[in-house]
Order: structure tokens, then sequence, then C-alpha cells
């Protein structure tokens, strides 16, 4: 059990651990492999891939079992400098990390609890390439979109399949709500560092994520490209099915930001410091919106700093207007309901689907047959089915702490194969129009 009521708790901290420079990638690769050195037994290294340069894309594990999925505990991932010329994201994962290694070590309950009860994964630098243009510039001189794109480029964050219109189709014919498919020669159509981050997800049941950009300060949920065509000079709210539960996910981070929640900031005025991505501007082929429509995972975009490249002298306070959100925002992933899905043998059923009733968006059990929904307080109608099974049903209340297990166990069909379904209701949501113009997103 995570001790919710340490949520509040100060942090030990021990800043004088923590790199507040900027590290080029050779740099954060020795850092990244530092804190694995000094954290051995709940950390691992790997690589997702390497970018058109051949930069690895690594990724910092931390656990209590490194490497190893345990059944009911959930992954979660913190992604950075997507943008290679937003850098605050990538320092402060490298920070992050330091940080969770230090504390600990020091016997820090809260931290030690989070990271025996997650599976946590941080890439610090999605984007090594753009990073190393815009550092050549460097904090005085970097324009505001040297060293965006990839070494082809390429904006990262409008390289990803576009499934919100599939999926704007399918809500106006009743049509799948969940895991769309990708279409034909996907792969050959999105760079190596997109494609790297899409096997990634396919590998992990990540829950829960958050994407570091920088350029204003504001969490942004999806969905962040407009059902509706474009008009200039106009703005559309687009919700997702589970717009609630992306607003608290917000306002957790932009809460326990030191100022994101005030509202004002970069001459910008974003009410409690949220925004709906659409409501801001029409974004397509991003990756909030890709997690959502093609995984089980929930993310949002932090977008952190007025200054894409901040001086080496601002990393500190930058450190500690986000540490206790980073945390607050990671332990987010625990709330809502999970459990097991298992045959009438106790035998995992991988691929189920969950269905809330009311919540027109589906996810799906794990290869070990665990699942988690992310849910609001309240009362729920959850069916859960899988092919050749009869599906079942409970009803479930949810409180504001820990997750609440629910778990089912699913009788093989008749052999007439009349299944007992429960098809959530679909819930549309008019949009309106949008910007075109990009902004830090």
């Amino acid at each position: 059990m995570l001790g919710r009521t340490l949520a509040g708790a100060l942090l030990l901290c021990a800043v004088q651990a923590i790199d507040f420079r900027h590290h080029r990638y050779e740099d954060m690769v020795r850092t990244l492999f530092s804190v694995q050195n000094d954290c051995p037994y709940i950390t691992r290294i790997y690589s997702i891939g390497r970018s058109v340069e051949g930069r690895h894309l690594y990724v910092l594990e931390f656990s209590d079992n490194p490497g190893i999925h345990e059944p009911l505990e959930p992954e979660f991932k913190y992604v950075g400098n997507m943008h290679g010329n937003e850098v605050l994201g990538r320092e402060l994962l490298i920070q992050f990390s330091q940080f969770l290694c230090e504390e600990y070590q020091a016997g820090n309950q809260r931290i030690t609890q989070l990271i025996h009860d997650t599976r946590i994964h941080i890439l610090p630098s999605m984007n090594p390439d753009g990073y190393e243009v815009a550092a050549i510039q460097g904090p005085e001189f970097n324009g505001y979109l040297t060293g965006r794109g990839n070494a082809r480029e390429v904006d990262l964050n409008r390289n990803f399949p576009d499934l919100n219109a599939l999926m704007y189709y399918y809500e106006k014919t009743e049509g799948a709500n969940h895991h769309l498919p990708l279409p034909d020669n996907w792969e050959e159509q999105v760079e190596p560092e997109t494609l790297a981050v899409i096997k990634w997800m396919k590998n992990y049941n990540f829950v829960l994520s958050a994407n570091l950009h920088g350029g204003a300060v504001v969490a942004n949920y999806p969905f962040d490209k407009s059902r509706d065509a474009r008009i200039r000079g106009k703005t559309s709210y687009s919700a997702t099915p589970d717009d609630k539960i992306f607003k608290k996910l917000a306002k957790t981070y932009s809460y326990a930001h030191s100022w994101m929640h005030k509202g004002w900031n970069c001459g910008d005025f974003f009410d409690e410091g949220i925004t709906n991505g659409a409501s801001w501007y029409s974004l397509s082929k991003g990756m909030q919106d890709f997690n959502y429509l093609y995984t089980n995972c929930f993310e949002i975009t932090l977008e952190l700093s007025c200054d894409k490249f901040p001086p080496a002298s601002a990393l500190q306070k930058e450190w500690m207007g986000n540490r206790e959100a980073l945390v607050s925002y990671l332990e987010q992933v625990h709330h809502g309901i999970k459990g097991m899905v298992y045959d009438e043998n106790n035998n995992p059923i991988g691929n189920a689907e969950i269905s809330v009733h009311g919540v027109n968006h589906d996810i799906t059990s794990g290869v070990d047959g665990d699942y988690f929904r992310l849910l609001m307080p309240g009362t729920y109608t959850v069916t859960a089915s899988a092919p050749g099974y009869q599906s079942s049903t409970s009803t479930v209340t949810v409180g504001p702490a820990e997750a609440i297990q629910l778990h089912f166990y699913l009788k093989i069909a008749p052999k007439d194969g009349n299944l007992n379904t429960n098809l959530p209701k679909k819930d549309h949501r008019p949009g309106r129009t949008a910007l075109r113009n990009p902004g830090p997103r």
C-alpha cells in the first residue's frame, strides 16, 4: 500500500546530489549509468532503439524487481525532450532519477513504497539528435525552432499515425473505441525515434504517462486534435470519454507545481494551469492522443517552462518547482480499479476487454491477465469479456485513495456461441474548431 497520507509530506531531497547543469548526450548517458551503479538493486537501463544518427534511446527503470512485470503492479513512464530544443524536461528527468535513488537510499518511506509498488520507466531524451543541434547554440542564442525536430528536421509530435480521424468516424458508426488499428505500412511512415517509442508502448502495458515539453507553463490533456474542420481564429474543446479523469490528472500536476496552477505564465492565462489540447490549438498525429487510442495508457503533455532552453542557473529553481509535482502525478497511477481476469481454472486471460458502463473507452488486460483502469471516485458497472467466454459484470465503488481490486472469473461460453455482452454507451461530445498555428507541443 502506498502511503497516500504522505502525499503532502515534505520530501527529503539531498539537493547536493542533484546535477543542476545541462547534459550533452555522452554526459547524460554517464549520469544515467551512474544512478544505476548507485542503486543497482532497484534500477535497470535498457535501450528502446536508436535515433537517426545512431544515439541510443536509453530508459532508466525503477522497480523492486527491475526487468520484471509483477501482476497488479502498474507500469508508468515519463518521456522528455521530444522536441530537441525543449530541454527542461530532459534535465528534470535526469534530476528525478538521481532523486529517486538518493531518497530510496535515505529510507524515504514515500519514495520507497512508490518504487516497491510501481514499475517506473524514465526516457529523459526521445530526441537526442535534435538536442545536440540546440545545445551547440546553447541557452543564449537558441532559436525557437533550432533543434526542435530530429536529425531529418521532422517534428516527432506530428509523426505518430493519425488515429483520431478513425476514432471520430467510429464514434458516429459505433465502431471500436480502443486499441485502434494502425494504417498499412505505418512503420515506413514514421521516424526511427517514433517507431522505437511505438514498439516500446506495445512491449509494456503502460497505465499512465506524461510527456515533458517547454515553451509554455500548462498541463495539457487529450484530445489534442479537434473533431471539427478548422476555421481560422476559432478553437474547439475536444473531450475524450475520460475527460473528468484527464482534468484531474492535469490538476494533480498543476497544483503540486509551485506556480503552474496560478494560471498566468509566459504571457498566457490557463485557468488552474490546465487546458484541453484542441481547446488551445488543434494538433494532428501527436503522441498523447496516440497513447490513448492505441494502448491502455493515459498520457498528458506537460509544458514546463517559458524558456525552451533555460540557463543552467535556472535549473535548481525549476527542479524545486517541479519536484513534488513529478511525484504526485506518478502516484495517480494507483487510483481507480485494478484486478485479474481468470478463467474457471484460475488461469489468467490476457487481452480481455474491460468496459465501464457509460464511459465509451475500454481497456484490456495484459499478458499476465492483470488490468488497470483509472477512474474518478464513484460507483461503476464494470464488464470483463474475452472471445470464447461468457462476459461477467460487477458493480464497484471507487474511493479517492488506493485502487480498488476487482477480479473477474470468466466461464467458457456455451457451444452455441451465445455470449453475454454488455456494451458501454457512446459518449458523443461536440467539438468546434481550432487554430492552425503550431505551438510548443
